[in-house]
């Protein structure tokens, strides 16, 4: 059990993150970012892994170049973020199939936190404190993006940079996710712990926190599984925060029916 405690504390950490994030994917209609953007980092892995370097520093890298290319293209196309992150996502999803090794295939589509060493913890650890730390930062500013951008920029928010920043986060917190659900699984660890607490918040705030709050449950819960099992945490973790989603839309209808 004292094997457990170190990735379960991650896993919390990380799940965290990545709620967090998911809370303001859904608000700002990206909720099918988070699934591209983890495929983008596949060939990155592939690449490391050939070159017998670590897989989640070519993960990093090449999420990165991704948010800078995103970005440049967003700004100079008439093309929706989606649209461009589709593109990117499925030219990787094939590269990455093609040049990532067999035999560490499967880990790269669905993780294994346990594998983790004491200092790759505590850089995830580390890492998912300060993506918290910035998104908690900028949610005033994200906010009144999303409302309308004519009054952000009016009172001096740089929408353009803002929404470059936000990118950033979203592909540190898509990298520290992949060791955790895989590049496959990547996608789900953001969105459906946020989008099971839309289904019973009544504000913002408390959106924020039940959708940290299932995904941290989640998380822990999925880890302790698949420990005692001896299963991969990620697809165990997915599966609870489906549960935990079915149960948010039957506690929204009970208070439906009831009001």
């Amino acid at each position: 059990m004292h094997d457990l405690l170190l990735p379960v504390i991650v896993a919390a950490f990380v799940a965290a993150c990545a709620s967090l994030l998911g809370s303001f994917a859904i608000l700002k209609r990206m909720a099918l970012v988070g699934d591209a953007m983890s495929h983008v980092a596949l060939p990155g892995m592939g690449l490391a892994l050939l070159f017998k370097f670590n897989p989640y520093i070519g993960a990093v890298a090449f999420l990165l170049v991704a948010v800078v290319g995103i970005w440049i293209v967003q700004y100079r196309s008439a093309l929706s973020i989606d649209t461009i992150v589709g593109v990117f996502f499925t030219t990787s999803l094939a590269v990455g199939a093609l040049i990532t090794p067999d035999q560490d295939l499967l880990e790269a589509l669905f993780g294994n936190i346990a594998e983790l060493t004491v200092f790759e913890s505590a850089i995830s650890i580390i890492m998912s404190v300060v993506l918290i730390a910035a998104i908690i930062h900028i949610r005033k500013k994200l906010t009144l993006s999303m409302i309308s951008g004519e009054i952000a920029h009016s009172v001096g928010i740089n929408t353009s940079r803002l929404e470059f920043v936000f990118l950033l986060i979203f592909a540190l917190s898509v990298a520290l996710g992949i060791r955790f659900v895989g590049a496959l699984l990547m996608g789900s660890l953001v969105i459906i712990p946020a989008a099971s607490a839309k289904n019973i918040a009544k504000s913002l705030k408390t959106f924020l926190i039940w959708s940290v709050v299932f995904g941290v449950f989640a998380a822990t819960l999925g880890m302790w599984i698949a420990y005692s099992r001896k299963v991969a945490p990620g697809p165990v973790f997915i599966l609870i925060s489906a549960c935990l989603f079915a149960a948010s839309l039957v506690v929204r209808q009970v208070k439906k029916a009831a009001s």
